[in-house]
């Protein structure tokens, strides 16, 4: 048997006795009787693969989306999609725009589910995103820890400037993003005049996810611009009331 496998495969599966909490260093390496220099690079290996999440060093570690995707196990955003599901069909009707639910998977933002407006002259998205280019990446980083959005500036490095030109520098970024999370919302305007707006979705006062919509710019009006961010909040308001019950 391969010692260190066994070792990583008994923290997935302390982490996984609790899925929604946190565990720290000590707590996991005491008891798996693990040395804890031992334990910590087993789980600095799990957090790169995303099989773990680490939430900072006083908040600790938990299973990440990966160990769930292994059996296609829906739980870990299950609940969040549920409670979103209707609101945000309801946002794309009201609004006749497409809307998203976005969060951070492999470093980039993942959509996790996504409702197509009627209109003849649609945006499509991928998937995954490059989180500097999207509305919902940028308010995601926004509210990241110090240490959370140092550690994704080290691995991902800076926008460019065709992606944001006014975040090129990290005094710069820091700076933009202090203004999103200050606001509360986040607006981008691409190379291809497609408008994405978005703000977050928040449980026990983490933000969680983003929640946004994106538009051609010829549609994109001063009256529709305050309709859709005072939208996008009453429905982030309703998705979050609905994550605490």
């Amino acid at each position: 048997m391969v010692l260190v496998v066994i070792k990583a495969l008994d923290i997935l599966e302390y982490l996984g006795q609790d899925q929604e909490r946190a565990y720290s260093l000590t707590e996991i390496s005491e008891s798996l009787d693990l040395n804890q220099a031992t334990c910590a690079n087993i789980l600095k290996t799990l957090v790169s693969k995303n099989y773990v999440e680490h939430l900072g060093r006083k908040k600790g570690y938990k299973l990440g989306p990966m160990a769930f995707n292994l059996t296609n196990n829906l739980a870990y955003n299950q609940n969040l999609i549920m409670a979103a599901r209707d609101v945000m069909e309801e946002l794309t009707e009201r609004l006749n725009e497409t809307s998203l639910l976005g969060v951070l998977r492999n470093q980039k933002r993942f959509i996790l589910h996504l409702v197509h407006s009627d209109q003849d002259l649609q945006v499509r998205s991928r998937s995954e995103r490059n989180v500097y280019e999207t509305a919902t990446g940028r308010i995601l980083l926004a509210y990241l820890s110090k240490k959370e959005l140092e550690h994704f500036i080290a691995n991902n490095g800076l926008p460019s400037e065709i992606v944001w030109k006014e975040a090129i520098t990290p005094e710069a970024l820091y700076e933009a993003l202090e203004k999103i999370a200050r606001e509360g919302v986040a607006i981008t305007y691409s190379v291809k005049h497609i408008i994405g707006l978005a703000v977050p979705i928040r449980k026990n006062s983490k933000v969680i996810a983003a929640l946004g919509v994106f538009l051609p710019e010829i549609r994109f009006t001063a009256a529709v611009r305050k309709e859709i961010i005072k939208s996008l909040r009453n429905a982030a308001e309703i998705i979050e009331s609905r994550l605490d019950r």
